[in-house]
């Protein structure tokens, strides 16, 4: 299993395995500490993979994640009252503008000079939409960059989902529009109200509470046909950005949710619910559809049945109007992954940042070891035998074995190498063979073979794309900042009350009278002149 050189360069090549040349046995191992806001996999103290790239690359991370029942804003927000840091910290948006107002990270910018594989991760036009006010990039963003191709096979984004015995028993029919995708659930639990337990199904289900709310007010973008760019509608031919929030189409949409809350299509708790309560139920299989992005409920749907698996469908508030849903890898500038001032190397946690994205540690942290976890062909094309299919994805496995470092910098798309596809679950060829056989008979009725492929194909990323990560990086104290939390505060407030009124009408009034009160103009010329400044 040799690192793959060629594409990232020799000069970059030599560096890394130069710095590799030592073992654990001749040096110090740097054990660094870390805080990520995010909910994650714990791994064993032993686990063999973080070992071996401790071995060959002279550092390793503790990684602490939120708890359930954690604020991860709060969290942070003591350690800056305190000023006391983990070595690396993963934090979104507000939390990211926070840390850097407070001093609390060091410029990744100032050290990165000597690593080419950290300071080649960016494009000079990513490099800028990176930059501080002060000029300095003090974060790597996660998940945003892919190398050759995306490669996804499963839709990892926001759709509306339902499961795949729901499409089995309707006859796998066409789901266009949005009137398409109730009716199914209706039609479904008006036949099966309840399941093999006796428990009532929930035909639909809705996320909207304090930690997350897009699976609320973000469907209107998809309706009409755009891409996730979250803040707003953004025309590409004529550059000019909408706000959705009171369109046509958002009225539509709010008033067909009224209308199933009142024939209890949707669930009559769906407002009560937290984040964990509704992960919960999605656990118990018995929500038959949802908006949401796949990446907040995989984890609840890893110990269902395949009968209950979900399925992403891309439905459009009319006819005529082409989806797109699927995007590739968005560049989110607005989080990542930070170095604090209180780490005592910053010049090793930076060179590990580098290490982490040489071919070699990429493959043993998304393929593991050639031989135990997968196999290489004579065509160079890695695959894995049913043994080690299994063996990857048992729990117990993956903590004592398995490394990722997910939320440190790394590609999406293709491996280093250019043949493989980064990870072993977007290897197409291994992919459509080990599904189901009620996920196979799915794909194969609406001409798919992956997930990815029940959407239409992504396009090419504008160079604003997603907008969202734009007004992530609002600085607080700005017009626009403020403007931006008052709409936000106004739809957390009116939206649930919209979808459960008596009167729909006068509901929705009472909203847009609101919202017209608030000066929107300051935060959508904003995002405006974002757009227009970068496509230039």
């Amino acid at each position: 299993m040799g690192s793959r050189t060629a594409v990232l360069g020799v000069a970059a090549a030599m560096l890394f395995l130069a710095s590799c040349a030592s073992t654990g046995e001749n040096r110090e191992v740097h054990v660094f500490s870390s805080y990520l806001s995010a909910h994650g996999k714990e791994i064993t103290e032993d686990n063999e993979v973080q070992e071996l790239i401790a071995e060959k690359t002279g550092a390793k991370v503790i990684e602490t994640w939120m708890g359930d029942d954690t604020n991860a804003d709060e969290v942070i927000g003591k350690m800056i009252l305190e000023g006391d840091y983990p070595d690396y910290i993963y934090a979104t948006s507000d939390s990211m503008q926070k840390l850097i107002k407070n001093n609390a990270l060091i410029p990744i910018d100032n050290y990165w000079d000597d690593y080419p594989y950290l300071k080649g991760y960016f494009t000079e036009d990513e490099c800028e939409r990176l930059r501080h006010s002060d000029g300095r990039i003090y974060y790597i963003p996660s998940f945003s960059k892919y190398y050759l191709k995306d490669t996804s096979t499963i839709h990892n984004d926001e759709a509306f989902w339902v499961q795949v015995k729901v499409l089995e028993w309707a006859g796998y029919p066409e789901i266009n529009t949005l009137d398409d995708y109730f009716k199914l659930l209706e039609d479904y639990v008006a036949a099966n109200p309840v399941d093999e337990n006796g428990d009532p199904y929930i035909a639909y289900e809705i996320m909207a509470n304090e930690t997350f709310f897009f699976g609320l007010d973000n469907a209107p973008l998809f309706l009409d046909g755009y891409p996730n760019d979250g803040a707003c509608k953004v025309h590409a031919d004529t550059l000019t950005v909408e706000d959705f929030n009171i369109s046509p189409t958002a009225k539509k949409w709010f008033e067909k949710l009224n209308e199933e809350y009142k024939k209890g299509i949707v669930d009559q708790s769906a407002f009560l619910l937290s984040n964990d309560d509704y992960n919960s139920l999605i656990k118990t299989g018995r929500v038959l559809g949802m908006v949401d992005q796949y990446w907040h409920f995989s984890n609840d749907v890893s110990g269902l049945p395949a009968e209950c698996r979900y399925i992403p469908l891309g439905p459009v508030i009319e006819e005529g109007i082409e989806e797109h849903y699927h995007s590739t890898p968005a560049f989110d500038a607005s989080q990542g992954m930070a170095i604090s001032v209180t780490c005592e190397d910053p010049e090793a946690a930076v060179k590990f940042l580098n290490d982490l994205l040489s071919p070699e540690i990429l493959n043993l942290r998304f393929w593991g070891l050639e031989g135990t976890d997968y196999m290489v062909g004579d065509d160079g094309v890695f695959y894995q035998t049913e043994e080690q299919y299994t063996q990857w994805r048992d729990t117990d496995y993956a903590k004592r074995h398995i490394c990722t470092y997910s939320y440190f910098p790394y590609y999406w798309g293709m491996s280093q190498d250019g043949i493989n596809a980064y990870n072993s679950s977007c290897q197409a060829s291994m992919f459509y063979d080990r599904q189901p056989d009620i996920i196979k008979e799915c794909l194969d009725a609406y001409g798919a073979r992956t997930y990815v492929e029940m959407l239409n194909p992504a396009g090419e990323n504008a160079p604003w794309y997603p907008m969202w990560s734009y007004t992530g990086t609002l600085e607080e104290g700005t017009d626009e900042y403020r403007v931006m939390n008052e709409i936000e505060a106004l739809k957390r407030e009116y939206l649930p009350r919209v979808v459960m009124a008596e009167d729909f009408e006068q509901a929705w009034k009472e909203y847009t009278e609101e919202y017209k009160k608030i000066d929107t103009d300051v935060y959508f010329n904003c995002l405006q002149e974002y757009v227009q400044s970068v496509a230039e």
